[in-house]
């Protein structure tokens, strides 16, 4: 028996030097590496610099196109010509070339203002885009902190569990002792090997879903799912939050609802382009040529020329079988569409501020009942223990202190993670989620 405690007592101390030789990871530095490593992130910012490259003038048709061409054309034919005169000329294998070349400018300089609202919307999707990016980072700021202070709750309920070991290896002792002198009998000894093995593979299982939830924070982290850390082994829960606060603040900033604000100024631009169609478009043209030509039959065997070329062209749509019209018509209920997605949006969000807040208050209470109740637990084991080393007690009244502490213990981290939940989800709701 000897033996046994200073193997426990050396995998104590194993444990606790290995523990303190494990990098500690703070939310402040989690959530940096996230930011810099996060794959979604990194995607959603790629996608912000593509819409920042659309926002050109030349990308809304507001510059010229300059061309350069040139085309060479050459032939053999056997070639018989029939003069007025009845003279016939023969050539076989007659060459004929052509040769064209020069450079072409073409400008829209009216389209009925298309080019401005093409442009206006590509700014709109460029700040889309920055919504985007901002909601992305939000979400993953939240699932970090989620799954940062779900280890801290499980660390917790490591410790507890560790305790309850040493309790019980502890009441095992004593149990052998008592029933070496006589005063317990074999089933006391019995129960209290049964009760740590069961402590033991609670503790296992609990080392084992802190381990996962550590690779899955790496995952998040987008680094080595083998990197080893440890967490903080304390919440800190803002209990200053006020409804109202955050009503405004999410009116102003929540990601989604401005999404659906940015939505509706898009199609409304839209619809500018399509009305665009009712006037019309006016284009210059310019350019200069070179043209040489050579032909082995005919009056004019060679010939060339080059200048400049220049004119405008303007077109307007008369009749296109009502096409205008529908596209007018179709742009209008997506501007319509864009308006209820806003009103569903406000709505959904006031709706989940208000549910997300009431368990927040919640939360608060319970985690003032959890701290009571684990004090007490507390101490009624502490009184217990000493009661049961002097043998006043039932090994069953002293099992059931200890589950009784245990218990307490577990559900006071869980309304602390809890109670931090609800504080990450209202203010990710209120897109002020900063650490």
């Amino acid at each position: 028996m000897t033996s046994y405690k200073y193997i426990v007592a050396f995998l104590a101390f194993v444990s606790f030097a290995k523990m303190n030789a494990q990098e500690i990871l703070t939310i402040e530095n989690a959530t940096k590496i996230a930011l810099e490593n996060n794959y979604e992130i990194k995607i959603a910012a790629n996608d912000l610099k593509i819409d920042q490259t659309n926002v050109a003038t030349g990308n809304a048709g507001m510059l010229p196109v300059v061309t350069a061409n040139i085309v060479d054309n050459n032939s053999l034919q056997n070639s018989t010509q029939t003069r007025s005169d009845g003279t016939v000329t023969k050539l076989d294998n007659a060459k004929n070339n052509s040769l064209n070349y020069g450079v072409g400018l073409d400008w829209t300089i009216f389209d009925g203002f298309r080019m401005f609202a093409k442009y206006d919307q590509l700014k709109a999707l460029q700040k889309l885009g920055e919504t985007e990016l901002r909601s992305t980072i939000l979400t993953k700021i939240g699932d970090v902190t989620a799954t940062y202070y779900d280890l801290v709750q499980q660390q917790q309920q490591l410790a507890a569990l560790d305790t309850t070991l040493v309790i019980s290896n502890q009441r095992l002792e004593l149990a052998q002792n008592r029933f070496t002198i006589g005063k317990a009998s074999k089933l006391e000894v019995l129960n209290a090997q049964v009760d740590l093995n069961t402590d033991t593979t609670n503790l296992l299982k609990q080392k084992e879903l802190y381990a996962n939830t550590k690779i899955l924070l790496n995952q998040i982290l987008a680094r080595d799912t083998k990197t080893d850390f440890k967490v903080v082994d304390y919440f800190v829960v803002d209990d200053k939050l006020l409804l109202p606060d955050l009503t405004l603040l999410a009116e102003k900033q929540n990601p989604e609802l401005e999404a659906q604000i940015i939505n509706q100024k898009v199609a409304e631009l839209q619809l500018k382009q399509i009305r665009a169609g009712r006037y019309p478009t006016v284009r210059l043209n310019t350019g200069y040529n070179f043209t040489d030509s050579q032909s082995s039959l005919g009056f004019t065997t060679q010939s060339s020329a080059r200048g400049l070329t220049y004119g405008f062209s303007a077109t307007m749509n008369i009749f296109d079988g009502f096409y205008q019209n529908r596209n007018e018509k179709i742009a209008k209920i997506q501007i319509e569409n864009s308006k209820i997605a806003i009103a569903q949006q406000t709505q959904t969000l006031y709706a989940a501020l208000g549910t997300s807040y009431q368990t927040y208050l919640t939360n608060l209470e319970l985690t003032k009942v959890e701290e009571k109740s684990e004090a007490i637990a507390k101490q009624n084991l502490d009184i217990t223990l000493d009661k049961f080393r002097i043998g006043t007690i039932t090994t069953l009244e002293f099992r059931t202190a200890q589950l009784n502490y245990v218990n307490a213990k577990v559900r006071l981290s869980n309304a602390q993670y809890q109670a931090k939940l609800s504080e990450i989800t209202l203010k990710e709701l209120a897109g002020n989620l900063t650490l």
